[in-house]
């Protein structure tokens, strides 16, 4: 055990999976941005999901200063962060076979719309059908996931699939099953989970690159300002009327 303190311990290990992810995943971020890019050209919306803690990255690149202005959530009741009381509920949710397809009935998603869905196992019912049945809509899927948990977890969805076998891209955030990157004598467990930071960082580099490649290709890329610089909220106004139609967090 290194001699070294908790919390320096912990920024080491979160930079090195930050490093891997950035050299392992640049292929697949080129891609995901990509095909953000490409479904915005095409008058596409996009979405993004995620359940419990792994709704925070989700969250992240929704009406995000410096972000993409189309990019809606995809709300779950009682799955969206750890707000509901009991917190365990949230967890039970997951679990249950059926409610995607629901949530997906009653939500804008349509054909030619992509959707970024956000699961650290990617092994519970509700990412899974989730991604299943977006592109049974014709819509495309992008997974956010570890994928050691494919190898070394069982599914809990009837099919025995986990996330990752039901995504047109699957981001790989490298982090291990358990999501502890910290050990101690004295602790019982392990301790000290990374998935937020790699994975937040995961989707900030693909909403990047779609920025940039609709750039590149002559296309102002629909981005929101911070309200706390001078004409940062004119400059929202303008960006959130011309795209009215295909942002829904405003409703």
């Amino acid at each position: 055990m290194s001699d070294r303190k908790p919390a320096g311990r912990f920024i080491d290990a979160a930079i090195g999976l930050l490093r891997r992810v950035r050299d392992e995943e640049a292929d697949t971020v080129e891609a995901a941005g990509t095909l953000l890019a490409d479904t915005v050209q095409d008058g596409g919306r996009l979405f993004a999901f995620g359940a419990g803690h792994s709704s925070l990255a989700a969250q992240d690149v929704v009406y995000r200063a410096g972000g993409l202005a189309l990019m809606n959530l995809l709300a779950v009741p009682g799955v969206v962060g750890v707000d509901v009381m009991p917190a365990t509920l949230g967890s039970a949710l997951e679990r249950v076979a059926g409610l995607a397809s629901v949530v997906l009935d009653s939500s804008p998603l349509r054909e030619g719309d992509a959707l970024v869905i956000v699961s650290l196992s990617g092994r519970n019912a509700l990412p899974v059908e989730m991604a299943l049945n977006a592109r049974a809509l014709g819509v495309r899927v992008i997974g956010v996931t570890s994928v050691a948990y494919a190898s070394e977890t069982t599914s809990r969805h009837s099919s025995g699939t986990f996330l990752k076998d039901h995504c047109d891209i699957v981001l790989d955030s490298k982090i291990a099953v358990g999501d502890a990157e910290l050990t101690l004598d004295t602790a019982p467990v392990p301790f000290a989970p990374a998935s937020t930071v790699v994975t937040s960082a995961l989707l900030q580099a693909v909403m990047a690159t779609a920025a940039a490649a609709l750039a590149d290709r002559g296309i102002e890329p629909p981005l929101l300002r911070s309200g706390n610089v001078d004409g940062g909220h004119e400059w929202n106004g303008r960006v959130l009327e011309q795209y009215r139609d295909r942002i829904f967090y405003r409703r």
